[in-house]
């Protein structure tokens, strides 16, 4: 994908490549979560705890996860999450600098209990591909729907959030 960013920091979109834009907005690059000192005492005892497991298991390889989970957190809360642009257009879906065409996706699901699960998910026909989730943020998920049923099946069975996004929002990961 070709992209150019501009002096105001916004990536000039070329539709020559990838058709007319439906509908765009911007995710952040990850959630930013308000954490208490609780949280970070919770976290941090459990982080020894199984560091120290590990230890005891002769785990070492889970040991250096741990760490390496731990660090990354840390990272993350110094840091401000960039800002991924999010595009439908008339040939696939862009996030960020990953394009995704409409025969690669099997269906598009949405989420939507404001104001804290506002989600877009893409099943893809590749057993390789994860489900992928795309924050909704304040565009109208009536308008995004409309944009992509031309495109792609929608999935009614699909109407609550993915294990792994609850854990991500109740444990504030």
């Amino acid at each position: 994908m070709q992209q150019e960013e501009t002096q105001s920091g916004v990536f000039e979109y070329h539709p020559d490549e990838f058709g007319d834009i439906l509908v765009n907005w911007e995710v952040d690059e990850y959630p930013q979560h308000e954490r208490s000192r609780r949280w970070y005492i919770l976290a941090s005892a459990a982080g020894i705890g199984l560091i120290i497991y590990a230890v005891i298991t002769s785990n070492f390889l889970f040991a250096v996860i741990v760490l390496m989970i731990a660090v990354i957190m840390v990272l993350s809360m110094f840091s401000k999450p960039e800002k991924i642009p999010v595009l439908i257009t008339t040939t696939g879906i862009i996030v960020g600098d990953m394009y995704y065409d409409y025969q690669s996706i099997r269906d598009f699901s949405i989420v939507y209990d404001p104001p804290d699960v506002k989600l877009l998910y893409l099943d893809f026909y590749a057993m390789t591909h994860p489900l992928l989730s795309v924050s909704l943020e304040d565009v109208d998920p009536n308008i995004v729907r409309e944009s992509l049923l031309p495109f792609c099946l929608e999935n009614f069975k699909r109407n609550q959030e993915d294990l792994t996004d609850v854990m991500r929002r109740l444990y504030k990961l």
